[in-house]
């Protein structure tokens, strides 16, 4: 270990002390494979918990503040709601722990945000290998939303504004053809054309919602499979990652985690051709939702899944089109083409639900009728 590492090290030891952690830290170790935020196993000398030590990335998150308020909010409402529904299953609570005066962080000397999390000793996975997990993910943020469904939504910050917005989404995209600051316009017309002959079609959630027909909710925004934590018969244990955790509608974040779970290849696929549908992991993950959420979604709500199924590649591809013609200045690339090649992996992942969307629109339908929704 050179003397950067070394002074990193002490720095981290020294941030752990500044938490109501038991014992004294004895190690810090590089944790998890995330992208946004820098995280830390710590392991102390005494007492029966795990700790985990994370460096917030506030380039991307502005307002620790208002990240961290919704968290401790949301953290003690599922804590209250397990008290009193008695839940006794594996599944357990992300908890922030506070610092020594009583603070959900520690800002450092160089203006580096941190906190610390109870450890969950648990597993994850990045990608869905069967049903049983496809339908176990369904339940945790099935139930996810269902202990979060009397959450007032206007309590919570929006900590990333118009985040699932898609109508906002599309003027930066619109922004970004006008302004073709790198002459990329011209070559991907026929990917625009397919975004905007479905722009009408894509706003049907913020259409339903105008209407007053679907209640805002408070969405986890992030419904990656990494995101749960399972214990070690992959059972559900923990909802995790809730940085993103705003006022949503529950389309975002179904339609979000059947993004990447129905997707038989990655998300930025060349061989488009390898782009098909797994429709049994499709499934499961709606049964495990429904089995969980149907306690408190309504008809409308119900309705308004297939949209939102429709909409997130969709998104996506808006997103990876956009910073393609924009010069590729947001998201992180391997080569030239990249954003271009994630463009066409997502519109072909559109093409391949509106061929079989009267399949998954009967799935939703009869597993709602499970339920008697």
């Amino acid at each position: 270990m050179n003397i950067d590492e070394n002074i990193i090290e002490k720095t981290k030891f020294a941030i752990a002390r500044q938490f109501k952690i038991e014992g004294e830290p004895v190690s810090v170790s590089s944790f998890g494979s995330g992208h946004i935020n820098d995280t830390y196993k710590i392991k102390t000398d005494k007492g029966k918990f795990g700790y985990l030590l994370q460096r917030i990335n506030h380039h991307v998150f502005k307002n620790v503040d208002h990240v961290m308020e919704n968290i401790a909010l949301v953290s003690d409402h599922l804590h209250q709601k397990r008290t009193v529904a008695k839940i006794t299953d594996t599944d357990t609570v992300l908890t922030p722990v506070s610092t020594r005066d009583d603070k959900l962080y520690f800002k450092d000397e160089t203006g580096n945000f941190w906190r610390v999390y109870y450890l969950i000793e648990a597993k994850s996975y990045d990608v869905v290998g069967n049903e049983a997990q496809a339908a176990e993910v369904g339940r945790a943020f099935g139930q996810f939303q269902n202990l979060l469904s009397d959450l007032d939504a206007t309590k919570i910050h929006e900590v990333i504004p118009n985040f699932c917005h898609i109508g906002s989404r599309l003027a930066d995209f619109y922004v970004a053809i006008k302004n073709d600051a790198v002459n990329r316009k011209a070559s991907v017309q026929e990917e625009i054309d397919f975004i905007v002959a479905r722009e009408k079609n894509m706003n049907t959630i913020l259409d339903m919602a105008a209407r007053n027909e679907i209640p805002l909710r408070i969405t986890h925004n992030d419904t990656k499979f990494n995101n749960v934590l399972l214990d070690e018969n992959d059972c559900a244990k923990c909802v995790i990652d809730l940085d993103t955790v705003m006022p949503g509608y529950v389309a975002y974040d179904y339609g979000d985690a059947i993004r990447t779970i129905i997707n038989n290849a990655a998300e930025d696929e060349a061989d488009l051709s390898k782009i098909t549908l797994n429709i049994p992991l499709f499934k499961a993950y709606t049964e495990g939702y429904f089995e969980k959420a149907q306690k408190f979604l309504t008809n409308k709500e119900v309705e308004s899944l297939l949209p939102g199924v429709l909409l997130f590649p969709y998104m996506q591809a808006v997103r990876f089109l956009t910073d393609y013609i924009q010069g590729d200045t947001y998201y992180k690339i391997q080569h030239p083409e990249h954003n271009l090649q994630r463009t066409r992996a997502q519109l072909k992942l559109v093409k391949e639900m509106e061929l079989h969307r009267d399949e998954l629109k009967t799935i939703i339908e009869d597993v709602a009728k499970q339920y008697s929704l």
